[in-house]
């Protein structure tokens, strides 16, 4: 089977080559023989009932520093594409939202991984509270008095956007920290209208802050990522560690009971953090993770997303 890919992603050039898992899906198909394209999020349109993009052909190499090759660009219909990655790095903001409607408009005759209807109804923070009892304490709300509660109840706590990745804008008020209300101030300013995530600390994120790879809502793999000393927040690109790890029975349990949801909401390739018992998110816009996992298992979790694309194109 030859597929013509396309990903929509940020620019190539400025990837993280030891780390981007969208680079090693790229190499995984171009092995496969499938023929790649590249588009910016920013190059896709909708214009009299076609959904079109500027794309160009895509090589890719397992070489630093020379890690791709993009020919010329020309506007294509994108339902003339067998598979589109929607792979562009968040914030969830009305951009992405706007990409995934419009890419609503050619899947599933286009195969489109993650399904963007199903991607707009779960931005990474939201679609976790469909299991309130694998959760820590958690508040979502915008209401200062609402969190002020919650924190004279819990203490220990977690504050962070709703719509945020990275790690950025996540902040740990221990007990006794008076920055409580000069903190939801800047998160006012910067975000009038967007509420916050709130959750009871978890010291377990010390031992660190575990991903787990699922594909068709089985787990195929994980990492453990350990905080930096002095640092709340585990996410590599911030001094996170990346350490090899094995699933525990409770991490088996959580898997299995989010994974039908996953199949059943065609969330192919998906991404999720647990800290100690607690799941805290379910990332379906862009996971990553699967290049760690792969250095450390010596496995092909490209390979395993490729099977699983391929297998639902043939069943058409």
């Amino acid at each position: 089977m030859s597929l013509l890919v396309a990903f929509q992603m940020d620019p190539i050039d400025s990837i993280d080559f030891e780390g981007d898992s969208t680079l090693a899906l790229a190499l995984e198909a171009q092995r496969r023989g499938h023929r790649l394209l590249h588009y910016l999020p920013g190059a896709l349109s909708w214009r009299d009932g076609t959904v079109e993009a500027v794309v160009r052909p895509l090589e890719v190499r397992a070489v630093r520093g020379d890690h791709f090759t993009l020919g010329t660009a020309e506007r294509i219909d994108l339902a003339t594409t067998d598979v589109v990655l929607m792979r562009q790095d968040p914030p969830f903001d009305l951009g992405y939202i706007t990409a995934t409607h419009l890419l609503e408009r050619i899947h599933p005759r286009t195969l489109v991984v993650n399904d963007p209807a199903e991607v707009r109804n779960a931005p990474e923070k939201l679609l976790v509270t469909l299991f309130p009892e694998l959760m820590p304490p958690t508040l979502i709300s915008a209401d200062p008095q609402a969190i002020a509660a919650f924190r004279a109840e819990h203490g220990d706590i977690i504050v962070k956007p709703l719509f945020g990745n990275g790690g950025a804008g996540v902040f740990h008020l221990a007990p006794g920290d008076e920055n409580l209300n000069s903190l939801l101030d800047l998160f006012r300013q910067i975000a009038p209208r967007e509420p916050l995530m709130v959750q009871r600390y978890l010291p377990a994120v010390r031992q660190g802050d575990k991903r787990i790879i699922l594909v068709e809502g089985e787990p195929v793999g994980a990492v453990n990522r350990v905080p930096a000393e002095g640092e709340a927040r585990s996410n590599l690109h911030v001094g996170g560690a990346a350490r090899p790890t094995t699933l525990t029975a409770r991490e088996r349990e959580i898997c299995a009971a989010i994974g039908p949801t996953l199949r059943q909401r065609g969330l192919l390739f998906v991404g999720i953090d647990v800290i100690g018992d607690h799941l805290t998110e379910i990332n379906v816009t862009s996971p990553t993770g699967i290049r760690q996992i792969d250095r450390f298992d010596g496995v092909n979790l490209a390979g395993l997303v490729w099977d699983a694309i391929e297998a639902r194109r043939a069943a058409g």
